[in-house]
C-alpha cells in the first residue's frame, strides 16, 4: 500500500502537535518518539512502517537539532550503524577481493563506469599494482576483448579456419593468464550487459561486487545476468525480497528494511528492551548499548536456481 506523504503527513503532524500527552498505553505496550529531518520520500517510508507496527509514537520532522538523515538510504551514515549498508559491503568486498588469499603472480582486474572515480582512486592509492579500467558503454564489448586479451587468441582461431574450411575447429577464446579476481564497480544499467560480456571470457575467474550493481533491478529473477557473482549480503534479505511480489526496485526494499532497523533499534532504545531477543533486517548482529552495530553482511554467491541458498 503507497501512502502519499501530502494526505497523510499534515494531519497526522496537526494531531501530534495538538497533543499534550501520549494516550494512555495498553499493557505491553512500547512507545515511540522519532525527531529526524530527512526527504520526503524518506518521511512517507518512515510513516509507512510505523503504521504497521504495534506501538505508541510521535513523530517531529521539524526539529532543526535532530538527526539529519540522507535520501541515499543506502550511502547514509543511519544512525546506530558503524557504516552505511553499501559502505559496509565495499569494506568487507576491499578485504576479500585484494587483502585474502591473493595469488601474488596474478593482479586484480578492478571494472568501473563514470560516477565512481572516488571510490576507485582511493583504491588505487591502497593498491596501486592491480588493473583498473574505465569501460566505454558504447563500446563495453571491444572493451572486454581488448582488456582480456583475448582478440589475439579470436584472430589465430580465423586464420587456422581459413587454411581449411572443411575442418571445424572447437574452439574457446583464451584470455590473459595473469587474472585472479575481477570486481566490478558499477551500477544496473550497465553491470546488466558487462558482467554477462566477461563471463562469455573468463569462465574460471571469480566475480565480485556490491549489491549496487543490481540495486535498480525491479527483481530478483533479473539477478540471473550475474549468476556465480559474489555479493557481500545476507540471506534474511534476499528471503525479504524474494517474498515481496510487487517489488519497485531492489534498491527501495533494501531500504524499508533500512528504516524498518531504525526504528526497531530506537524501540530498543527508548523501552530498554536490550534483554529482548529482537531481531533486526540487515544483520543478525546483537544490539548492544552505546556500541554501534557491525552488519559483518556474508557472501552471497548468486544463484538464480535457490535465492536463499548462500555460500
Amino acid at each position: 500500500m503507497r501512502f502519499s506523504l501530502t494526505l497523510i503527513l499534515l494531519p497526522l503532524m496537526l494531531f501530534i502537535a495538538s497533543c499534550s500527552s501520549i494516550p494512555e498505553k495498553e499493557n505491553n505496550q512500547y512507545e515511540l518518539n522519532i525527531e529526524i529531518q530527512t526527504s520526503k520520500k524518506n518521511k512517507e517510508m518512515i510513516i509507512e512502517r510505523l503504521l504497521k507496527k504495534d506501538i505508541l509514537f510521535s513523530l517531529r520532522f521539524d526539529n532543526e537539532d535532530s538527526f539529519k538523515l540522507e535520501n541515499d538510504l543506502i550511502d547514509s551514515d543511519m544512525y546506530y550503524f558503524c557504516d552505511s549498508f553499501i559502505q559496509e559491503q565495499r569494506k568487507l568486498l576491499e578485504s576479500k577481493v585484494f587483502e585474502e588469499s591473493k595469488d601474488k603472480s596474478k593482479k586484480i582486474l578492478v571494472i568501473y563506469s563514470d560516477g565512481y572515480e572516488a571510490i576507485i582512486s582511493d583504491l588505487k592509492k591502497k593498491y596501486p599494482a592491480e588493473l583498473y579500467y574505465l569501460l566505454n558503454e558504447k563500446n563495453y564489448k571491444d572493451n572486454a576483448k581488448d582488456i582480456l586479451q583475448v582478440s589475439s587468441s579470436i584472430s589465430d582461431y580465423s586464420n587456422i579456419s581459413k587454411l581449411d574450411k572443411n575442418i571445424t575447429i572447437q574452439h574457446s577464446p583464451r584470455i590473459r593468464n595473469d587474472i585472479s579476481k575481477i570486481y566490478f564497480v558499477t551500477d544496473y544499467n550497465l553491470g546488466k550487459t558487462v558482467v554477462p560480456t566477461f563471463r562469455n571470457y573468463a569462465l574460471k575467474v571469480d566475480f565480485y561486487s556490491s549489491s549496487e550493481i543490481f540495486h535498480e533491478a525491479n527483481s530478483l529473477k533479473k539477478l540471473v545476468d550475474f549468476e556465480g557473482t559474489y555479493v557481500p549480503i545476507s540471506r534474511n534479505i534476499i528471503e525479504k525480497i524474494e517474498a515481496n511480489k510487487n517489488v519497485e526496485t531492489i534498491k527501495k526494499e533494501i531500504e524499508k528494511l533500512i528504516i524498518n532497523d531504525y526504528l526497531t533499534i530506537e524501540k530498543i532504545y527508548q523501552n530498554n528492551l536490550f534483554k529482548d531477543d529482537i531481531n533486526l533486517e540487515t544483520t543478525s548482529s546483537n544490539i548492544q548499548r552505546n556500541k554501534c552495530i557491525k552488519r559483518n553482511f556474508p557472501l552471497w554467491q548468486i544463484s538464480t536456481s535457490n535465492f536463499a541458498n548462500q555460500s
